[in-house]
């Protein structure tokens, strides 16, 4: 930064060097996990992604320690890591809560009420798009695509699927998480926080009892266009109609 820089308060965007290191018994906790990982693969650096996981699993999202850390495991430039983790947007940028809560605003979605969904909730929590309500518990933000147009309008939460959604039901999943009572997502494992989350998608095993086998498949309203070309009857209904899920979304 030039002295001008310095003098008039403008920053030039440039991150603070070097970053600091985690302390000494995470650093040699997150080593033994990030060489198992590395052994998974040929080449080293074809784990930076399950290793960025690794230490959102540790912070709750990239930091810059989280950077350094992958970066002299990998034997990669701080530079490569950034530009790897500033891509996905599933690698968090900043604190951020407990609970992300994502809701769809691509075109079906959209037209079928997560435009309205997103809405409500903005003001419902008193946040913005990629913020987190004063509690820590929930962080808000408007996603693209949930691949799970059949179900729209689809909230989810750590990535885990509450389908057919409303204003009303999706308010009242986010009062849940914040006030800690018990979510159930309507397909798919049970839910847990972002951190642990971020363990699982690291590569590292599900120790919940019972959460493998509940992650199961497809649901029916995905198969049934398998179905038909089966020349088999779909069940019907594959989904409740929406005026029928009250405050508890859809199966």
């Amino acid at each position: 930064m030039t002295a001008d820089a310095v003098n008039t308060g403008v920053s030039l965007g440039m991150p603070q060097l070097p970053a600091p290191d985690f302390p000494a018994e995470v650093r040699a906790r997150l080593e033994a996990d990030a060489q198992e990982v590395i052994a998974r693969y040929p080449d080293s650096r074809s784990a930076l992604l399950p290793l960025l996981h690794l230490t959102q699993s540790e912070e709750g999202y990239v930091s810059r320690t989280g950077i350094r850390f992958c970066a002299e495991v990998l034997g990669l430039t701080t530079a490569e890591v950034t530009a790897v983790a500033t891509f996905y947007t599933m690698y968090r940028r900043k604190p951020s809560g407990d609970y992300q809560v994502g809701v769809c605003t691509n075109t079906l979605c959209a037209v079928m009420g997560g435009d309205a969904i997103f809405d409500e909730l903005k003001e419902h929590l008193g946040v913005g798009n990629n913020e987190t309500t004063p509690d820590g518990k929930v962080t808000l933000e408007h996603i693209e695509c949930n691949a799970a147009c059949d179900y729209a309008p689809v909230v989810m939460v750590n990535w885990e699927f509450f389908d057919n959604q409303t204003p009303e039901s999706a308010k009242a999943l986010v009062d849940d998480l914040r006030a800690g009572r018990p979510v159930e997502p309507t397909r798919g494992a049970p839910l847990c926080t972002y951190k642990d989350t971020a363990r699982i998608l690291a590569g590292f095993p599900d120790e919940r009892e019972g959460a493998v086998a509940a992650s199961g498949g497809a649901g029916p309203a995905s198969l049934t266009g398998l179905r038909i070309a089966r020349g088999e009857s779909p069940h019907a209904p594959v989904v409740r109609p929406r005026a029928e899920t009250g405050t508890e979304g859809g199966e």
